[in-house]
């Protein structure tokens, strides 16, 4: 019996998305929105009057906070199911940390210097709610899902570019902010280190700018082996892939920074096994020409590179760390169970480089354990999608996410990564895609779509051999497409 039109479920691997809201645009969008004012504007540029709250794309994502809850309001019936995320479940507990230890925080008092950064920082967080809830409600095909990830990767190649560029002129290039009317430029700009520059792109340091890239690096991977994430017979390339991926990979080989470094292994390790057995070879050879040609073309490249690791132990920054971490119990000794109070650890006391030093500071042991279980089960969500899926694509596309998380979770050992926006902003929209892909495996996995007549049914049909019809094999779900306006029932 045909079901066209009438209850087949939708796959979510090829679903058009969800209905517009209002007439206003879909969660694919608003996030791409996100997405652009995220690298699109230099991080130190920021509205006049507003502060560090004036920043583009943190407004952008409470207005995507407010969509979020206005479309809870008015939930309507979908194709594909809701179903348990366990992202959201890590997040709003430690949005509850969040709260009550900034709560604590000033009823025990604070100097006046500490209460607007402390309020600032709870803005920020509630922004950053809103591109992860917008996501996980929002995106729950797999069409959307290829579409960030692809824009995410342009991004991030963009980026690159950028940086490169500054590396090359030894300038910011951006310095025409501070002359468009409505904006402020503040610190930023290009560094040197062992006399090579170190670029910023859009980002305020450059760390921030390497965890951005290493973490878009095993994103721009996926897409160059799945050619882009198009269907199949599309007629798709991975070529310029490729490029984008050889792009990252010089400017994190060339940006002389440790974290760079680990990053871009952890990457490439993390990445590997995705790599079909028939190109792993043509990817090493290509990696080690790049590596050969960089340091042909690069006078002092592999000198200054090797005196990062073999000269750690008299450098400042590692000795300073490291000093760092042995007073991390006294500055938790105050309140070792939610912390000092979010947002309230200014570099004044001491710096860390570390976000996970600073979220142990500032939130005690159920913060940094609840922060710890972000990263965890987005890393869980992504893998799962993995093992769900038989998609090519879904299964590539959640390894990368998960390699992503991994990525931003070590480097934020090296930084305060949540102080940095793009840094930050990056991390909330890889968790809430990690979710965003196990929703579209789960409802993909639960209900199969077979036939060759654009038929639904609940298993393909089979001979009295147990072996399936001719005729009832599945389809390639990449290429099918089923409307449907009839919401399935819960399972």
């Amino acid at each position: 019996m045909s079901t066209v039109g009438q209850h087949a479920p939708v796959p979510a691997v090829e679903h058009a998305g969800l209905v517009r809201a209002n007439g206003v645009g879909d969660a694919t969008s608003l996030v791409t929105i996100y997405i652009v004012l995220l690298f699109g504007i230099p991080s130190n540029v920021t509205i006049n009057g507003l502060g560090s709250l004036g920043r583009p794309a943190l407004l952008w994502g409470l207005v995507l906070f407010a969509f979020w809850m206005l479309s809870r309001l008015q939930w309507r019936n979908v194709d594909v199911d809701r179903i348990s995320q366990p992202v959201r479940i890590a997040f709003v507990v430690y949005l509850v940390i969040v709260l009550v230890s900034f709560s604590a925080a000033m009823l025990r008092g604070q100097p006046a210097d500490q209460i607007s950064p402390a309020m600032s920082w709870i803005v920020s967080l509630v922004s950053s709610a809103g591109v992860l809830l917008v996501i996980l409600d929002g995106v729950k095909t797999m069409r959307d899902v290829t579409r960030l990830l692809r824009r995410i990767g342009i991004g991030v190649t963009l980026l690159a570019v950028l940086a490169f560029l500054q590396v090359l002129t030894a300038q910011y290039l951006l310095d025409f902010w501070g002359s468009v009317p409505g904006f402020t430029l503040g610190f930023g700009g290009v560094a040197e280190r062992n006399g090579q520059i170190r670029a910023s792109a859009t980002a305020t340091h450059p760390l921030e700018l390497v965890t951005t890239l290493n973490a878009g690096l095993s994103i721009c991977v996926a897409a160059a082996l799945s050619r882009g994430f198009r269907s199949r017979g599309s007629g798709g390339s991975g070529f310029w892939w490729w490029v984008a991926t050889a792009m990252l990979a010089l400017v994190a080989l060339t940006g002389l920074s440790r974290s760079a470094m680990i990053g871009f292994v952890v990457a490439v390790v993390a990445m590997f096994p995705a790599v079909p057995r028939r190109h792993r070879l043509s990817v090493l050879a290509g990696g080690v020409l790049l590596v050969g040609a960089l340091i042909a073309v690069v006078p002092g490249l592999a000198g200054a590179t090797t005196r990062l690791f073999t000269g750690v132990a008299e450098d400042g920054s590692t000795l300073s760390r490291t000093d760092a971490l042995a007073r991390l119990t006294e500055f938790m000794s105050g309140s070792p169970l939610i912390g000092v109070g979010s947002g309230t650890f200014l570099p004044r006391y001491y710096i860390f480089d570390n976000q996970w030093a600073i979220t142990a500071i500032e939130l005690g042991v159920l913060g940094v354990t609840a922060f710890a279980a972000i990263f965890a089960t987005a890393m869980w969500s992504a893998w799962d999608a993995r093992r769900r899926s038989t998609s090519p694509d879904v299964r590539l596309a959640a390894h990368a996410l998960a390699a992503s998380v991994l990525i931003i979770g070590l480097l934020f050992a090296f930084f305060d990564g949540l102080a940095f926006p793009i840094a930050g902003g990056l991390l909330f929209v890889l968790v809430g895609l990690c979710g965003a892909i196990r929703t579209v495996a789960v409802a993909d996995a639960g209900h199969p779509v077979w036939g060759d007549q654009l038929e639904v049914f609940p298993a393909p049909p089979r001979a009295e051999s147990g072996r399936p019809l001719a005729g009832a094999e599945p389809l390639d779900s990449t290429s099918h497409v089923v409307r449907s306006t009839t919401r399935r029932s819960k399972r």
